[in-house]
């Protein structure tokens, strides 16, 4: 066999091949992570994360490799077409780059060559809005359901189109709208359980609990955090945002303040980035939905990428262990 990259590969079809070391490949990825570090022997290197709509992995480049500069040029969010060889890495595919070539906004309009690259939900993002908007008009409090409306209006677009994170969970175009969806799901299912809570300030809490994500990243192929993201965070950013339409809507103070310590708490944890304790019980309802739908988000994700022929998936850090990915099988009795 000669010795020269085949055709363009996935990222899906390269993590399918079993016992690949060393063959060719050829690919065009989006450069998702950049992150300069030294070894321990002084010298700089970049571990790279590189992937497309189907998934993603890491290298290493080292600053002898003449790949170094051209990657740290590129930045986060750079198109490259690579070409290298198969290998691994602790069982998981971490190939061995040969060439690199940077891909230029005219060459970025190739038809269909985005739309590989950039993962979005897999649910349609039309009609997930139109059942977002049934979510909003569902609220019955009139201030409340405008304070919601003021929020969506103040943010536009953005939110239809923007991740839920930068990587632990709904990571991917559209992933804020399914996340928020997700849970308003969730908590329609779940509020005849629980008569104490408030049903609209928990809907209205659910609806805008990550709104500030909207401010708090940027980026259209790689994901990353605003000055504001870094500097505010999007709990605060949330807050404000809630606080300026509340106000605008004339809600009365004492929901206005219930609904303010929703977005305050709902990372459950201040070393999460909670500014309070969740201390009602909407909060707690919210937060705990929301931590549900973040983590079932990543065990959908991971059995959507799987391979098939892994047993389990790399460690997730926001699980903290592996998934089973291999399928029940097909029969057994009820």
């Amino acid at each position: 066999m000669a010795d020269s990259a085949p055709s363009l590969s996935s990222v899906r079809d390269l993590k399918a091949l079993e016992n690949a070391t060393g063959r060719p490949f050829s690919s065009v990825l989006v450069i998702k992570k950049l992150i300069a570090k030294t070894a321990s022997n002084g010298n700089p290197f970049l571990s790279a994360e590189l992937g497309d709509r189907g998934g993603s992995f890491s290298c290493t480049l080292f600053n002898d490799n003449p790949l170094f500069e051209q990657f740290k040029a590129a930045g986060e969010g750079g198109v490259v077409r690579v070409e290298g060889k198969i290998d691994y890495f602790q069982g998981r595919l971490s190939p061995r780059l040969g060439k690199a070539d940077v891909l230029s906004e005219d060459q970025l309009t190739a038809p269909g060559l985005i739309d590989n690259l950039v993962e979005t939900a897999p649910e349609d993002p039309a009609a997930l809005w139109t059942e977002f908007n049934g979510f909003i008009d569902g609220i019955k409090h009139d201030e409340i359901r405008m304070t919601v409306r003021g929020v969506f209006e103040e943010i536009g677009e953005a939110f239809r189109w923007s991740p839920a994170a930068v990587s632990m969970h709904h990571a991917y175009r559209h992933g804020l709208l399914e996340h928020t969806t997700h849970m308003a799901r969730a908590c329609k299912a779940l509020l005849p359980i629980y008569p104490e809570v408030d049903p609209d300030l928990a809907m209205a809490g659910i609806l805008l609990h990550d709104t500030g994500k909207t401010i708090e990243y940027e980026g259209s192929l790689a994901t990353k955090r605003s000055r504001k993201g870094i500097l505010q965070g999007h709990v605060v950013l949330g807050y404000q945002l809630v606080r300026k339409a509340g106000l605008k809507a004339k809600l009365d103070p004492e929901r206005l303040e219930r609904l303010e310590h929703i977005i305050l708490s709902h990372q459950g944890e201040l070393e999460w980035g909670a500014a309070a304790y969740a201390a009602t019980p909407e909060a707690v309802f919210v937060a705990k939905i929301d931590d549900l739908d973040a983590k079932m988000g990543m065990v959908q994700r991971v059995l959507r990428q799987a391979s098939g022929h892994e047993e389990f998936s790399e460690r997730l850090p926001g699980l903290s262990t592996q998934l089973l990915t291999k399928p029940l099988p097909p029969g057994g009795t009820r």
